[in-house]
């Protein structure tokens, strides 16, 4: 999963995954591979980068950065999987990431399915946008759904803002070949639950 820093704004954090797919086919690939570029990059402009307030998390989410960037995964996993366990979406995000590409923890994209699920129902653009992803341009875990893909894609367009133009340009593009397979009453469906959804703690 692509990881990019992008500064604090409406809520949420400092990071945000990278989705891209154009088509199924090819899709996880160019996926991964943008991964690992993109959370170099940004890891060292958050590094780079000076905090607004020195709480805890903000320290920790840059010591975590610094450890990637230094390819000290089980630092970076240890501190991602300890705010993960306080019900930080940010984290639950990023440990996802790892559990994606396989970084610092075993692949396992069952773990990286729930991780991403857990942030996502916080109300987290980010991990929406890569649940949605999965579930429809996966490897099969978890199963596809193009229903609840294109719900997920449609919460994180809607929770996407200025800052965030060239995910959502890529999430409308998601949107729109998901739509292109979809029945009406599929659509319908899907609309219909991201008009429902409402954020958990």
């Amino acid at each position: 999963m692509c990881l990019r820093w992008r500064g604090q704004n409406a809520g949420n954090k400092a990071f945000e995954p990278l989705i891209s797919s154009g088509c199924a086919r090819g899709a996880a690939g160019q996926y991964h591979g943008l991964m690992k570029l993109i959370v170099s990059a940004l890891a060292a402009l958050l590094l780079a980068s000076s905090p607004l307030t020195a709480q805890t998390l903000e320290a920790d989410m840059k010591q975590a950065a610094g450890a990637y960037e230094r390819k000290d995964m089980a630092t970076a996993v240890r501190i991602w999987k300890t705010w993960a366990g306080k019900s930080n979406a940010e984290a639950r995000t990023l440990l996802g990431a790892m559990y994606w590409s396989g970084e610092g923890v075993p692949r396992d994209h069952k773990e990286a399915a729930r991780l991403y699920l857990q942030a996502a129902n916080q109300g987290y653009a980010r991990a929406q946008n890569d649940i949605g992803f999965m579930l429809g341009f996966g490897e099969g875990i978890p199963p596809p759904d193009d229903i609840e893909a294109y719900k997920w894609l449609t919460l994180a367009i809607k929770g996407y803002t200025d800052k965030n133009q060239d995910r959502l340009v890529q999430a409308r593009k998601d949107l729109a070949t998901l739509a292109r397979r979809m029945s009406p009453a599929q659509i319908s469906e899907a609309e219909r639950r991201a008009k429902a959804f409402k954020p958990t703690p």
